[in-house]
């Protein structure tokens, strides 16, 4: 087990364009679960590459343990990596392809049995040693590709993106059973994805990327109540915060035609007249005086509601308020909502927390 560093490190496919991965400055601890999660293209599948070898580090360096391994070849990094396409061979047993990688470092058969039926036994793959991967569910696929890793007792876990091609249901199951294991192995694991319920649902810590740099790293929990910038808010959680542009005016902020109270150092932070408010849903109540909207769609969750809808204004910003089951709210109601609890970012591209 060891951490792992990201210092400075950038990774530049083209010479003038943006870096895919710009000035990381990372460590992940011993032991540590951490998720990469962003929008596609925000260069966290090529982090975790970087890492493993498989794209070279154009400046700064990474570390595995206290062992700069920027330059040291994929194989001897001691690492292991579970793909997005499981990667089986399809005319090798369960059991072959789980302890494939021993054979070709020379493990005597004895150890690799050993190992091979201490992951089987991890997984619930007893069964399954003897069938082909093509006999397999996708599920216990991905299982497998999971027992590989486990076998080499690597340093580091690396996992691009390894429940995407699963259903729903089997995803949630996956994903609690990952979580599991990690704990259960303590060895540290980095995780991709671009499911932002499953970063936060299975990451101790969770790093968020936009465009190769780093805007975020903190716990899920942090992330959620006091995201850094108005992309992270509008990032984490689902449905999304509602971020809604108003005008500042002293100690107020007017947004849908209704007035705010913001206290004056939030206010000073403000590059502009204009400030960005950021409402969760579920901080936002129905009343009698608010922002008013209209309500597009109703959606019904059993014990909640989720209103869609768009403000009162010339605007007309999409805005979401859940509410309970029994609010009697339908679609081309006008309703008016207040927010229980509220956060500012500035109105810049980069909309830093001013609270």
């Amino acid at each position: 087990m060891a951490p792992v560093t990201f210092s400075g490190a950038s990774r530049i496919y083209t010479a003038g364009d943006r870096p895919a991965v710009s000035a990381l400055d990372l460590t992940v601890s011993d032991g540590e679960f951490l998720v990469l999660v962003g929008p596609s293209g925000c260069g966290k599948s090529t982090a975790l590459r970087m890492i493993a070898g498989l794209e070279p580090c154009d400046q700064g360096s990474i570390l595995i343990g206290d062992r700069d391994v920027t330059d040291v070849a994929p194989k001897d990094r001691d690492i292991a990596m579970v793909f997005q396409n499981y990667a089986l061979y399809p005319h090798m047993t369960v059991a072959a392809n789980m302890g494939f990688a021993l054979q070709i470092a020379g493990v005597a058969k004895d150890e690799i049995r050993r190992r091979v039926e201490e992951a089987a036994k991890l997984l619930d793959l007893g069964e399954y040693l003897d069938r082909k991967p093509k006999a397999l569910s996708g599920g216990h696929r991905q299982r497998v590709a999971m027992g590989r890793a486990i076998v080499r007792e690597p340093q580091v876990f690396l996992m691009d993106e390894p429940l995407s091609n699963l259903d729903a249901k089997l995803r949630v199951q996956t994903r609690t059973q990952i979580a599991a294991l990690q704990k259960r192995l303590g060895v540290t694991t980095i995780y991709v994805t671009h499911d932002q319920v499953e970063a936060m649902t299975m990451g101790d810590r969770v790093a968020v990327l936009k465009f190769g740099l780093l805007q975020q790293v903190d716990t899920p929990r942090a992330l959620y109540d006091k995201p850094a910038n108005s992309f992270v808010a509008g990032f984490i959680g689902s449905p999304a915060m509602n971020l809604l542009e108003g005008d500042l005016n002293g100690s107020s902020v007017s947004v849908g035609g209704y007035t705010l109270p913001i206290d004056q150092a939030t206010a000073s932070k403000a590059s502009t007249k204009r400030i960005v408010l950021g409402v969760r849903p579920e901080h936002l109540e129905v009343s009698s005086d608010g922002i008013a909207m209209t309500v597009n769609l109703v959606e019904e969750l059993g014990s909640d509601e989720y209103l869609y809808g768009t403000i009162d204004d010339a605007q007309g910003k999409d805005i979401t308020v859940r509410v309970g089951s029994d609010s009697n709210i339908r679609r081309g109601d006008k309703i008016k909502v207040r927010p229980t609890s509220m956060h500012f970012f500035d109105a810049t591209e980069e909309g830093p927390r001013l609270n």
